[in-house]
């Protein structure tokens, strides 16, 4: 039942964040309303991953090496930091098309880095193919871009700072659902 979970969370999360992008009409047609279901949708998504993942049987696939854990934390900090308003507040990020979506790709590579079981793979490959496809999508929809006024130096370092404060709540959250995400 667990992979069955996990595999739905995965495609409703598509679902969900590819609805205004694939029938852009259908999602217009729903107005506000539909900003509600889909955020409805996204915490059904987030719930079945979470249960689908805490109840697969673990299938090794792959044993990473110890040094992994040092490199998932520096992407995981520097994914977050780009998932922060750093892409449109600071200056660092300003050119970059998809800063959070780039962050979720790292946060998704750097927990395939460290999780070499079967369940991961889905998990974290599955959503990581879900930020390539999002991007492609509004490249395409979207193709003309133009970068906003750059920020400043003083608001990247900023988000720095929060973001080292929210991987250390994450890593408490981690650690209260049995999975220590720090050396030890």
């Amino acid at each position: 039942m667990g992979w069955v979970l996990l595999i739905l969370g995965v495609a409703l999360w598509w679902a969900a964040h590819l609805f205004k992008r694939m029938a852009p009409e259908r999602r217009a047609a729903m107005g506000g309303a539909g900003k509600g279901a889909v955020a409805a949708a996204l915490v059904v998504a987030i719930l079945l991953m979470v249960l689908g993942f805490r109840a697969t049987p673990f299938v090794a696939v792959w044993t990473p090496p110890s040094f992994m854990i040092h490199l998932n934390n520096l992407l995981v900090l520097i994914a977050i930091w780009m998932m922060s308003p750093a892409g449109q507040k600071g200056l660092i990020l300003n050119k970059t098309r998809h800063p959070m979506l780039g962050g979720f790709k790292l946060w998704a590579v750097a927990h395939l880095l460290v999780n070499g079981d079967l369940a991961s793979i889905v998990l974290f490959g599955g959503l990581l193919a879900w930020a390539v496809v999002e991007v492609i999508v509004i490249n395409r929809s979207q193709p003309d871009w133009t970068p906003g006024a750059p920020g400043t130096l003083s608001k990247d370092a900023m988000f720095l700072v929060a973001s080292l404060v929210l991987m250390g709540v994450i890593g408490m959250i981690h650690g209260w659902l049995g999975y220590w995400p720090f050396p030890q």
